[in-house]
């Protein structure tokens, strides 16, 4: 059975270390602040100082971090995972990062002998709990055919788009379609207070019809419960907006609706200082 090495105890990647350990895998973890990573320690993790002591014990490297500069760091930093990679040695980027960034880690593995794949996922702090998440991967088939096990046991559904950076383009595709349902759930939630309507009555309703949508789905119940609890960081959704609009730009696309919730996020973030709440908290700026 493989060893893995995670890096990233955040909620998301605590939640995979342990679907991971219960899978009986051994697993060694790192994260810049030791005492994050401690619920993975006391459910049978082993701590590791530095990225590189991760690479140097593992068969398959995981990472789950917050920004492109974090991947860049973790991964062709001076202590990072490229120097210490050996040959045939997978690594495995499951955070939201930018398909440039992607291709240029992959080649810096396929310099050392080693494997790469890209693959975020989607289905939040519940679906990293549960082992539902949906997974987008890119990347060397070699190495998505040796780590297809192990993916089905973080998500229930596993999709292989091609090569390196595939993956990622289509997590930002899908972070397009929640920006749609993010703001939709937060203008509709306003109507219906404003209207003098009782909001879970009207949610329980139009969650039968053609308007149902998982973020309502997921949302709606924290928002009604004052639950503002990141299952995804407002500043993380934000970094992700403004991934796919540049990402558009090079494609020459014009994403109009995606723009302005981008804008709405950042008041939400930049302005606010909102940002460790969770996408739920939008309505918050209104």
């Amino acid at each position: 059975m493989f060893k893995i090495g995670f890096i990233g105890t955040g909620v998301m990647g605590t939640a995979m270390i342990k679907n991971l350990i219960t899978a009986n895998y051994e697993v060694s973890v790192f994260n810049r602040t030791k005492s994050h990573a401690e619920e993975a320690i006391n459910y049978g993790a082993h701590w590791m100082d530095s990225p590189a002591k991760v690479s140097a014990v593992s068969d398959i490297i995981i990472t789950m971090v917050g920004f492109p500069k974090d991947v860049e760091e973790v991964y062709l930093g001076e202590d990072g995972i490229i120097a210490q990679l050996k040959p045939n040695q997978i690594i495995l980027d499951m955070s939201t990062s930018s398909p440039s960034l992607s291709k240029q880690i992959s080649d810096a593995a396929h310099e050392m002998g080693g494997l790469a794949l890209d693959a975020p996922v989607t289905g939040g702090d519940i679906g990293a709990r549960k082992g539902t998440l949906t997974i987008m991967v890119g990347g060397d088939k070699e190495a998505y055919d040796k780590t297809k096990d192990i993916l089905h046991k973080l998500g229930s559904s596993v999709v292989y788009f091609g090569k390196s950076g595939n993956g990622q383009h289509v997590k930002l595709i899908n972070q397009i379609m929640i920006a749609g349902t993010m703001t939709g759930l937060t203008e509709s939630y306003l109507y219906a207070n404003a209207a003098g309507i009782d909001p879970e009555s009207v949610f329980k309703t139009i969650g039968q019809g053609a308007a149902q949508n998982w973020s309502m789905d997921n949302y709606i119940p924290r928002i009604l419960n004052n639950d503002y609890t990141p299952g995804f960081f407002a500043k993380h959704f934000l970094k992700d907006l403004r991934l796919a609009l540049d990402e558009s730009d090079k494609l020459g696309l014009d994403l109009r609706a995606t723009e302005q919730a981008k804008r709405l996020y950042e008041i939400m973030v930049d302005v606010k200082n909102l940002g460790n709440l969770g996408t739920q908290g939008l309505f918050k700026i209104y």
